[in-house]
């Protein structure tokens, strides 16, 4: 007898050494049926049981029938025989028990009253079976099997009638009724008899006749009503009872089976029940010594397989530790099952073991046995309505202290959130506790900081802890958590009290920075911000309106950002005005360029009382702009301009002043003279348009051959060549003089063409103007009682038009009465329309006289 006290039920009777091998879960667990089935078993031995799902009744080979509860306590005894007892059955309600034993005895009563069927054969009775509706029939019908296979019922008359379905093929070891079909095992296999029809439908011939059927008899068992599973020796056979179709009956049953898998197993079948699509199976083990040529028996096996059409899938395999298991034999083993609660009893002759299908529970037994904690928390988190053992929070305090001992501390840390989730006591226990194994920093971003808030001390004391260890992780924690975590003024003074020993740590300056701002103390944050030169400065600025502040700090924004500090003061010109800006920077010149350039760019305008002292900045920062700046400013004095780029030598910019002020002549000089390019030269006479500019270039450039070339390939549409050409010295050697006066000849000749198809396009449009007026014209013209005389104002037409009238309408569309036109014009036979002569829109002869 192999038994270890102390230890869980799922490793009490399986195989410890593959259960700590195998990372594959169980699929059942196993308890041994204690109480009172434990004194029985002392002193006698089971030889058969069957279960039903309120109690359970257990025979002896002593005679004896024990009613027991679930828990194995007795609740029922009945002395039955000296000897064993075979078989114990039990129809659907409980209330009535058939009974059979080894000296021929057969007993089927209520429960609940001794009256039934009490019988004693002179052969050995091995199985009995009782209707299932046995208490609801009117016939009260069991079968018994022994040599024969005998129907028992009673008639009308309340008397016993005995009917034999079967004899003849030796002892019928086993019986099984479902429904209205018994099957039955005997020597030669298996049968099933259909009482409603009575007819004997099948027959399943046993595989290895070489075993003995007594030694290894037979195992039975319903799946449903028309599936039966046969197990003898190690074959197993799935068998599906079906309906004939009615046209192939003939003389043939109303229903066939059909063998719908068969296998072999590894072992000898001791018992089968079914387990949704699946197969529970007891197996009687023999293995091989190694001494000697003999057999020993080790421990019985349960399995769980998955039937297929040709062979079977192993789901998993317990080896059970029951008592005595080395003196047990195939036959001594039994398999029964509750269907209502997947429950599984092992019998065997000196221990019955319950196995069970493992619950939520010990699923989470099994994860967390194997360190599995992160799917023990998820799974109890799916089910934790049904987990009667456990409790989430529990499961998730254990994945924590697991990661903790492991040392992965951050994984620890992050799970807090999920495990300890608003109970603040847990919260601030495992902050200690990190506090304690110096992990401060890996529980701290996985603090509260929402609505669920912990005390100010335990942010604070974090906080302390990164200031003395590491600024960066101190200076994101500021960044993070929000200001009402803490208090502000403690972590002000201790910052403070670090600048003291290293007052350039931009890191911690920074931060102080940040903690100012959340302390509403602007002005402190901006001055070191702009200290630092940070770039949140001017966000800063914005987002709290700190404009006043900076007002006498704009020297040190500028230093800082010239641009976004610009751009920041030109769009808030209603807080820091323009004189302001530009008070301030006076002493810095270039900065002050900057700012008015930018503000020119944006208005022209509004900086106009500047645009002098703008002249001699741009000129000394920005000259590329001086000359853009002098084109579009209108408040810009000339003369100090002029001045300016006089004393500078900036000849571009002196020509558009001097041409500016009327000056064109000197201003074309100076380009002639100073600059040298004739092309400049041109496009200027060009811009001016004025015949004496023309004529002092032509005299300017007379004596230059290189102007002479560029003036004739260039005047050509403004001065006529020949007048230039006139007044070329004789041998004066001109550059490219042919390919000028080609280009000269080619001007002209486009010129004549451009004329030419002017011409004819404008001869072509007239025409077809002149042909549109005409026929515009020679329409006719509407004259109704919506009309009136532009003279009179009267309807048009009298009202009375049998009587003769006159109308005048002019192809203006202004209508008269002929009477209410004035005198005609001065032109012999042609008058105009007087309103649209007043207007000067030219004559309108009149073009209907409509007389009547």
């Amino acid at each position: 007898m192999a038994e270890a006290e102390g230890r869980k039920p799922s490793e009490e009777f399986t195989d410890e050494s593959e259960d700590e091998d195998s990372e594959e879960e169980p699929k059942l667990k196993y308890e041994r049926l204690s109480n009172g089935v434990t004194e029985i078993l002392q002193k006698d031995a089971a030889s058969c049981m069957t279960v039903h799902d309120k109690f359970l009744a257990l025979g002896t080979h002593f005679g004896k029938v024990f009613l027991l509860d679930i828990q194995g306590n007795v609740t029922q005894k009945f002395e039955i025989s000296s000897v064993k007892i075979n078989q114990i059955s039990l129809d659907e309600s409980g209330e009535h028990v058939g009974i059979c034993s080894e000296d021929g005895k057969v007993q089927v009563f209520g429960l609940y009253t001794r009256e039934g069927f009490h019988e004693n054969f002179d052969c050995p009775i091995k199985v009995v079976a009782l209707h299932p509706q046995f208490s609801r029939s009117n016939y009260k019908q069991f079968v018994t099997g022994g040599n024969k296979l005998l129907l028992y019922e009673k008639n009308w008359l309340n008397r016993w009638k005995t009917a034999v379905l079967h004899e003849g093929e030796g002892t019928i070891t086993n019986i099984q009724w479902r429904a209205n079909l018994i099957a039955w095992a005997n020597n030669v296999g298996v049968k099933i008899y259909d009482i409603s029809t009575k007819q004997r439908i099948t027959n399943v011939l046993r595989d290895n006749v070489s075993l003995r059927p007594d030694m290894y008899p037979c195992s039975l068992c319903w799946k449903d009503d028309t599936t039966l599973i046969v197990g003898w020796g190690s074959s197993i056979k799935i068998c599906a009872v079906k309906e004939r179709n009615p046209t192939e009956m003939r003389d043939l049953p109303s229903r066939y089976v059909e063998i719908v898998s068969a296998f072999e197993t590894e072992f000898f079948i001791c018992g089968l029940a079914p387990l949704a699509d699946q197969l529970v199976t007891l197996y009687f083990v023999k293995e091989s010594s190694e001494n000697t040529d003999e057999d020993f028996r080790t421990r019985p096996r349960l399995d769980i397989i998955q039937p297929l059409s040709e062979g079977c899938e192993e789901i998993s395999s317990d080896a059970l530790t029951v008592r005595y298991y080395q003196d047990n034999e195939c036959r001594d083993y039994r398999l029964e099952h509750s269907e209502g609660e997947s429950l599984f009893y092992i019998i065997s002759p000196k221990d019955i073991v319950v196995a069970k299908e493992r619950d939520q529970d010990d699923h989470i037994d099994w994860l967390l046995e194997k360190k599995k904690y992160e799917e023990a928390l998820m799974a109890a988190e799916i089910s934790f309505k049904n987990i009667k053992r456990h409790d989430v929070k529990k499961i998730g305090m254990s994945y924590i202290n697991h990661l903790v001992e492991t040392g992965d501390y951050d994984g620890a840390a992050r799970k807090c959130q999920k495990v300890l989730g608003k109970n603040m006591e847990l919260w601030e226990n495992e902050v200690y506790r990190f506090k304690t194994i110096g992990q401060l920093k890996a529980i701290s971003q996985y603090l509260p900081r929402g609505d669920l808030r912990l005390r100010p001390a335990i942010y604070e004391m974090i906080l302390h802890e990164f200031l003395k260890t590491d600024f960066e992780g101190f200076a994101t924690l500021i960044r993070e958590w929000p200001g009402e975590l803490y208090n502000n003024m403690a972590i002000v003074q201790a910052v403070t009290d670090h600048l003291k020993k290293d007052p350039t740590n931009s890191t911690l300056l920074t931060t102080l920075a940040e903690l100012y701002t959340y302390d509403q103390r602007y002005d402190k944050a901006l001055e070191i911000y702009l200290k630092l030169r940070h770039k949140d400065v001017y966000q800063l600025i914005h987002k709290h309106n700190l404009f006043s502040s900076i007002e006498d700090k704009i020297v040190l924004l500028m230093d800082f950002d010239k641009e976004k500090a610009v751009d920041m003061l030109l769009d808030n010109e209603d807080k820091i005005s323009i004189d302001k800006v530009v008070e301030e920077l006076a002493d810095k010149p270039e900065y002050l360029h900057v700012y008015l350039h930018k503000l020119f760019k944006r208005d022209h305008h509004k900086g106009q009382k500047y645009h002098e002292r703008q002249i001699g900045l741009y000129a000394e920062y920005d000259r590329p702009n001086l000359l853009p700046f002098l084109r579009d400013s209108t408040h810009c004095p000339l003369e100090k301009a002029l001045e300016i780029c006089q004393q500078r030598n900036f000849v571009e910019e002196t020509v558009f002043l001097l041409s500016r002020m009327g000056n064109c002549r000197r201003a074309l000089q100076m380009i002639m003279e100073e600059l040298a390019d004739v092309d400049k030269a041109i496009d200027f006479a060009k811009e001016q348009d004025d015949a004496e500019l023309w004529e002092d270039l032509i005299s300017y450039s007379i004596d230059k051959p290189p102007f002479i070339t560029g003036l004739l390939n260039n005047i050509g549409t403004h001065v006529d060549p020949i007048l230039l050409i006139h007044r070329i010295k004789e041998g004066m050697e001109i550059p490219n003089l042919r390919d000028s006066l080609v280009k000269i000849l080619q001007d002209y000749n486009l010129q004549i063409l451009l004329r030419e198809g002017c011409k004819k396009i404008l001869v072509a449009d007239s025409l077809s103007l002149l042909q549109k007026m005409h026929r515009t014209q020679m329409k006719g013209v509407s004259v109704d009682d919506d009309n009136i005389c532009e003279s009179c104002h009267a309807t048009i037409l009298p009202s009375d038009i049998t009587r003769n009238f006159s109308v005048v309408v002019f192809h203006c569309r202004h209508m008269f009465h002929k009477e209410c036109l004035p005198s005609p014009g001065t032109i012999l036979g042609v008058q105009f329309c007087n309103i649209c002569s007043a207007k000067k829109r030219g004559p309108g002869s009149g073009i209907l006289d409509i007389k009547k």
